[in-house]
């Protein structure tokens, strides 16, 4: 399987409570429900078309349980494509606690996790898409187990909360595969991961940065 992960972003890099206010108040979260009143028939078509593709999904289990909550319990899935995929494909979760999940479908892991999910990778064919689930994404990468990191970063900063990624941390580097902007100004963007960046040794000098991407000229 291609594990692919999705994640909404504001400009500041806050992935927290986007969908109201009371999705996630932890850490004492107070701006919640930022990304519903931006998001445009475009953007909305992408998220169908990201959780339509998929094939099983992955959570972290703080992910799992806000999705659980609300798509786990839509009343007629079938008027939503992403209801319908959440609701009728396998789900696994990353959990040391939960023995007993309550939405249909669901398999815990545990234990080795490595393992078990380059297993779950090796096993079965199509998209693996991980919602959310900061922690987990960042475990992931961490392990070297994301083939493909999707964002859709909103017009909005919103100065508090979680972020993707933290002030410190591993460096990555990533491979552009697309991009395109919704009228409402959301960004769309899917990269690869291409190992650690390049760093230059030295300062370059400002005529070096001034001929940066010009085409030669003729002798």
């Amino acid at each position: 399987m291609n594990l692919k992960t999705t994640t909404n972003l504001t400009l500041d890099g806050v992935m927290q409570g986007l969908g109201g206010a009371e999705e996630d108040r932890s850490g004492g979260f107070e701006r919640g429900g930022w990304a519903i009143p931006l998001v445009d028939a475009i953007g909305m078509q992408h998220l169908d078309e990201t959780y339509g593709g998929a094939d099983a999904f992955l959570f972290g289990r703080r992910t799992y349980d806000i999705f659980a909550r609300s798509w786990g319990a839509f009343e007629d899935a079938s008027t939503s494509p992403i209801a319908a995929a959440l609701n009728d494909r396998p789900k696994y979760v990353v959990s040391s606690t939960l023995t007993d999940p309550q939405w249909a479908g669901t398999t815990v892991l545990s234990g080795d996790l490595v393992k078990a999910i380059r297993d779950l990778k090796n096993r079965h064919e199509g998209t693996l898409l991980v919602p959310g689930s900061g922690k987990l994404v960042r475990w992931l990468m961490a392990h070297d187990l994301v083939d493909q990191l999707d964002v859709v970063i909103y017009p909005i900063v919103i100065g508090q909360g979680a972020r993707l990624f933290p002030e410190t941390g591993p460096d990555r580097a990533f491979e552009l595969l697309s991009s395109r902007t919704s009228p409402a100004g959301l960004t769309m963007q899917s990269y690869r991961p291409t190992g650690r960046p390049q760093y230059q040794a030295a300062t370059l000098d400002t005529e070096e940065m001034s001929g940066v991407g010009r085409a030669p000229q003729p002798s």
